[in-house]
């Protein structure tokens, strides 16, 4: 299976870097992971919705100029399905039973994703309903990605 994450923004956290490249190189026996950043849009503090839609419509376009047409694309969304980890397990072994093997997880910008790239998705996925700094939300999905290739083959891994 090749794994997509799409994401908005430049990652300089010595910390996130690190623990993304940990679960990266521990999913290499399962899947090939791609990281792709696009830059987010230079935008004042203080902006008007329609100034804002903006900013979320430009990093929408870069977005998906970076998706493979026949990728299934999951946005995250805070108001996707929340899943469990089996769920998503489930969901990425069932994508592969089918013949999706190429699956893009997509993480918008500070202001979120744009409408064009939520119409593109094929699911939305919440990791619940709280906010997280979107730098932050590409570590707990590398990890949870893992995760789920673990429940599938019935190997162990820490709860």
């Amino acid at each position: 299976m090749h794994i997509t994450i799409a994401s908005v923004g430049k990652l300089k956290e010595k910390y996130l870097v690190n623990g993304i490249d940990e679960y990266v190189k521990r999913l290499g026996p399962y899947a090939k992971v791609q990281l792709v950043e696009v830059p987010d849009e230079k935008a004042p503090e203080s902006m008007s919705p329609a100034e804002e839609q903006q900013v979320r419509a430009k990093e929408g376009e870069r977005l998906l100029a970076k998706l493979a047409p026949d990728a299934y694309v999951v946005a995250l969304a805070i108001d996707g399905e929340m899943w469990t980890s089996e769920q998503l397990a489930g969901s990425l072994d069932k994508l592969a039973t089918y013949g999706r093997s190429q699956v893009a997880f997509v993480i918008g910008g500070s202001l979120g994703l744009s409408s064009e790239v939520l119409r593109r998705a094929d699911a939305k996925l919440s990791f619940g309903r709280m906010t997280l700094p979107h730098q932050l939300m590409r570590l707990v999905l590398v990890e949870q990605v893992y995760r789920a290739f673990k429940i599938n083959r019935g190997e162990p891994y820490h709860k």
